[in-house]
């Protein structure tokens, strides 16, 4: 299961999503598009349905943009020349943006937010396809490679402090893809759409008039809806341990723990809403390394709202998301 799945169109919002309330002007458009490794999809209304096309274009473009820079699925991107290489010279604005965001968050939660944390992913990923869990050597090399502070950023090139280290941005360049798709969408005049880059960033209202909700599902259940969540405009980004498992009972999966090199043990999956898609993207990572108490009083230091599943299933969440249970 991708980990956007966790967050998903929730079951009151089901209803309004087919088509407009019966005498409403908007006209809704959208796209279905492959990125990331993963399906995306972006929707939007406008009373001029050209309009409305149009805008969509512009936000395809923007996501394209970061993908091109950004995403380790593409060979030939930004990012996996830097990784090749170990320098990359007069890098796009986005990407010094999105890095300097990373180091941000990075020295504010002591390296619980890391993107150089690949090698440690890259250790995990070849120990499973060998069919066993690296060993404690493998993981001590790897970490000897993680460190946020050995990547170098400045507008005429980024540089990895020594060979062997590598980037993924895949914990903060969704949230950041739907944070410039959603202002192209403000830039054509759009007031009504609901983003997934494989995080999500709602504008107004849904078809019909009614807020958007999202469904938290129950990451050991796809099918089952835990909650759903009323969104209040804020970005909103999810992670979960149902994404990508080295071990059949997920103890051991993608979200990593930098300073360690395996997996925390607590929590199943993590939603935060926060200001910007990227910075909710990022903090779904610190806010997993710990409980979900740990997670609570980390979205207070944040200024953010976040809800946690733990192993055994249980919800919790800040009390500024509008959760509502499911019966």
């Amino acid at each position: 299961m991708r980990r956007r799945h966790w967050l998903r169109i929730g079951l009151g919002a089901a209803a309004g999503l087919a088509m407009p309330a019966r005498g409403t002007a908007l006209q809704w458009r959208e796209r279905a598009l492959l990125g990331f490794g993963t399906t995306l999809w972006l929707r939007a209304a406008h009373e001029d349905a050209a309009r409305a096309d149009a805008a969509l274009d512009a936000a395809v473009a923007e996501v394209r943009h970061v993908e091109r820079q950004m995403s380790l699925f593409d060979p030939a991107s930004a990012l996996c020349a830097l990784n090749r290489d170990g320098v990359l010279a007069r890098p796009d604005a986005a990407l010094v943006q999105v890095l300097n965001l990373a180091r941000e968050v990075a020295g504010r939660s002591d390296g619980a937010f890391d993107v150089t944390v690949q090698p440690l992913w890259s250790a995990w990923d070849a120990a499973r396809r060998a069919g066993r869990h690296p060993t404690p050597a493998e993981l001590d090399a790897a970490r000897s490679l993680v460190d946020w502070r050995g990547v170098a950023v400045g507008p005429q090139a980024i540089r990895l402090a020594r060979p062997g280290m590598a980037i993924t941005l895949n914990g903060i360049a969704q949230g950041f893809a739907a944070d410039r798709a959603r202002d192209a969408l403000r830039a054509h005049g759009i007031a009504h759409a609901l983003l997934d880059t494989g995080e999500w960033a709602p504008l107004g209202r849904a078809p019909g008039g009614t807020p958007w909700q999202l469904g938290l599902a129950d990451p050991r259940a796809a099918d089952r809806v835990l909650a759903t969540l009323t969104a209040d405009g804020r970005a909103i980004a999810c992670s979960s341990d149902a994404h990508c498992a080295f071990s059949a009972d997920r103890r051991h999966h993608h979200i990593l723990d930098p300073r360690t090199g395996d997996s925390p043990p607590a929590l199943a999956a993590v939603a935060v809403a926060a200001p910007t898609g990227a910075l909710a993207d990022a903090l779904t990572k610190v806010m997993f390394m710990g409980t979900a108490g740990d997670a609570l009083a980390a979205a207070r230091a944040w200024g953010v709202d976040v809800a946690a599943v733990d192993k055994q299933g249980r919800l919790t969440a800040s009390a500024g998301l509008r959760l509502a249970a499911v019966a």
